[in-house]
């Protein structure tokens, strides 16, 4: 009944975990159908200068053709340059200088010794010239007309009238002060010259002032009819023909078909076909995600938490490009592409990041211009991201990774350029600055990926780095309390990070998982052979059950040590693993000889499992054996030490402590070579070539 129930039960779990997959799929999938843009694709890919590939194109209907940014902006400043500012002339200047001149010539008469007659001239000097002056006029110039020169046309509004003058008929302050110097010069009657001057200067200001609301009101009306077309394309009109380059003046009908053919499908077009066709290439996508991930990573395809994290990055970079394109984004290249390629390279492996990417490229593709173009830049920026960080050790390789990726995308672009221009004069250096925005934008990966590891508790590189530091917590403790434990995990992380580079296989996660395997051991570490004292041996006032119980106990308490210091479940699965479920030999033999005919319960000489399930699991379960049994050997040499391998590993394998673990025939020989080298390394092993030699002879 019992165990009918726990199948129930884990067959309810299993299915509930299904449920939860394909939910998690389809929201994601609803999520980015929401998002994307929902008008039709144009279906032909051209570029300028290429060649055009496909069938004559005929022009469906008529439809105008569109102007090139170049063309409109010579076409605005064309209009500017045509209209004339609005100045309005301020009457009222000239009568207040000339009220203001009286006032002051009378103060000058009664301060002065001068009569009446003699003040008189200069009076009608002074009104003369601001009279002549004003009424010519005194205008302040604006430096945003002075386009052509110094001079250029106004529309001067007086009494809502306006004329057409040009300001080199006019006064400004400076030529109105130089022409008073020379009509006083000229008077011999002023006798009084300097402060007739200075008198006057004080009365020249402008009376033409520029009306600024007037001038960009007519500025705003005489654009707002500004055309972006030039001319029309009737029906069935050859466009281009196939074998045909693509010029200027074609590319820019091409372009102007594909908006009206947008513009028309975007009215008349059935949305709900062209959901359902983005359902269709979104579920593929979807679709392929899953099975990648089910065929080479199952257990990321078994953990909820870790494929959730995998479909919402791919959901959340979809909907960045969706209103990205929304907002008519001025180069879709800002966009951080190849922070998808790092994130996964650095939680999981280089394999599931090229795999992923190469998804997202290929299905934001359908909805970019030029989608050969931005596939060929993203597929190769975002290998030179996996590729540059492979095996990540410095903190300095984020930025050398920024550059690599930088510089990628700057050599393919330019390369693509010349190949469709031919020319480095027609290249567009602005044109880079995306890819610079892009890279700066890249490095907030990092800051990510630390969120993504405590949210969803993924172990990444960076971690493991972190994690194998000698000086940490735990390791110190472990080396404080169990000195020989401490000596025995670094010398199985050598040989399992050795023999796992070997084979391929993550290093960095090998050695924090040797470092940390026999860290139970600290709660009795008397009672493990490597940390006793010579003449003591607290297993002689044990039975033999409770010294296994107490060998056996250390994968418990590793446990226990494990999760009370947050160590990550990839850590963890080292301390589960790394005795599988063998027996403890030793004393199990020693009950068997001692009580011959009492029945023994293997259960308590065996460890309770699991068997490694991962190469590198698998890597540390034989290092750790081969490593404590070789400091049983009394006279190490090439053939104790190479017996005491093939022992170990013929063991494991005859106990079936592998099979879980997708480790190959080839693997395991490749690994019992590099066990044996470095063993006989660290013992000081000298190899006998001509012994060696003659039996092979």
């Amino acid at each position: 009944m019992t165990k009918t129930y726990k199948k129930q039960q884990a067959s309810i779990l299993n299915n509930n975990s299904i449920l939860f997959k394909y939910g998690v799929v389809l929201f994601c999938t609803a999520i980015i159908i929401i998002f994307l843009p929902k008008h039709p694709r144009f279906s032909f890919e051209f570029e300028k200068g290429k060649v055009w590939m496909h069938d004559d194109l005929i022009s469906p209907y008529n439809f105008a053709i569109l102007k090139t940014s170049d063309e409109i902006a010579q076409d605005r400043a064309d209009i500017l340059k045509s209209i004339n500012p609005i100045y309005d002339l301020k009457t009222e200047v000239l009568a207040d200088q000339l009220l203001r001149l009286d006032s002051e010539m009378e103060m000058k008469w009664k301060a002065s010794e001068f009569e009446e007659d003699d003040i008189k001239p200069y009076e009608e000097l002074s009104k003369q010239l601001l009279e002549e002056i004003y009424n010519r006029g005194i205008i302040a110039p604006t430096k945003a007309f002075q386009n052509d020169g110094e001079n250029y046309n106004i529309s001067l509004l007086a009494n809502h009238v306006a004329t057409k003058k040009n300001t080199a008929d006019l006064f400004t302050q400076e030529s109105a002060l130089s022409y008073i110097d020379d009509v006083i010069n000229k008077k011999s009657s002023i006798t009084e010259k300097s402060w007739l001057k200075s008198f006057l200067s004080d009365n020249i200001q402008p009376n033409i002032i520029f009306n600024e609301g007037l001038s960009a009101k007519l500025e705003e009306e005489a654009l707002s009819n500004l055309s972006d077309t030039r001319g029309m394309v009737q029906r069935g009109e050859l466009i281009v023909a196939n074998g045909n380059s693509i010029s200027n003046d074609i590319f820019q009908k091409i372009v102007s078909l594909k908006k009206a053919y947008e513009e028309e499908e975007r009215i008349s077009g059935n949305r709900t076909i062209v959901v359902f066709g983005q359902f269709l290439l979104v579920g593929a996508v979807m679709t392929l995600l899953m099975v990648f991930v089910y065929l080479f990573r199952k257990d990321l395809y078994n953990n909820n938490r870790t494929l959730s994290l995998i479909l919402l990055i791919v959901t959340a970079m979809l909907v960045l490009l969706s209103w990205a394109i929304k907002i008519n984004l001025p180069s879709i290249y800002i966009i951080p592409f190849c922070i998808i390629p790092i994130i996964f390279r650095i939680l999981f492996d280089s394999r599931m990041a090229l795999n992923i990417h190469m998804l997202v490229v290929l299905l934001a593709a359908f909805f970019v211009p030029n989608s050969f173009e931005f596939v060929f830049l993203q597929l190769n920026a975002g290998m030179v991201a996996i590729y540059s960080i492979n095996t990540l050790i410095k903190r300095e390789q984020y930025w050398v990774s920024a550059a690599l990726i930088l510089l990628t995308y700057i050599v393919c672009y330019l390369g693509m350029t010349l190949l469709r221009n031919g020319s480095f004069s027609d290249v567009a250096w602005t044109s880079f600055m995306p890819f610079v925005i892009s890279v700066i934008l890249t490095l907030l990966a990092y800051p990510l990926i630390y969120a993504f590891e405590k949210v969803f508790q993924i172990t990444s590189d960076v971690t493991m780095i972190e994690l194998t530091n000698t000086n940490s917590k735990l390791l110190r403790e472990l080396s404080y309390k169990a000195p020989g434990t401490f000596q025995h995990s670094l010398q199985v992380a050598n040989l399992a990070e050795a023999a796992i580079y070997e084979i391929g296989g993550n290093t960095l996660l090998i050695r924090a998982g040797a470092l940390y395997h026999d860290i139970g051991k600290m709660s009795n570490p008397q009672y493990f052979i490597e940390n006793q004292t010579k003449g003591f041996n607290p297993h002689d006032e044990l039975t033999f059950e409770q010294s296994a119980q107490i060998i056996i106990s250390h994968v418990s308490k590793g446990l226990e040590i494990a999760k009370r210091a947050h160590l990550p479940e990839d850590i963890i699965n080292f301390i589960k693993t790394h005795h599988g479920t063998t027996r403890v030999d030793y004393f199990y033999h020693s009950y068997i000889k001692s009580y011959p005919e009492k029945f023994v319960d293997e259960d308590l000489f065996r460890y309770p499992g699991p068997i490694p399930f991962s190469k590198e699991t698998a890597v540390l379960m034989l290092a750790d054996s081969v490593e404590a049994a070789s400091r049983s050997i009394k006279e190490p040499d090439v053939k104790s030490i190479s017996d005491l391998v093939d022992k170990i590993i013929a063991n494991k394998l005859d106990h079936h402590q592998l099979k879980n673990s997708n480790i190959t025939l080839k693997d395991i020989e490749t690994i019992r070579t590099i066990f044996k080298t470095m063993l006989m390394s660290i013992y000081h092993v000298r190899v006998d070539y001509e012994v060696d030699k003659k039996s092979n002879d």
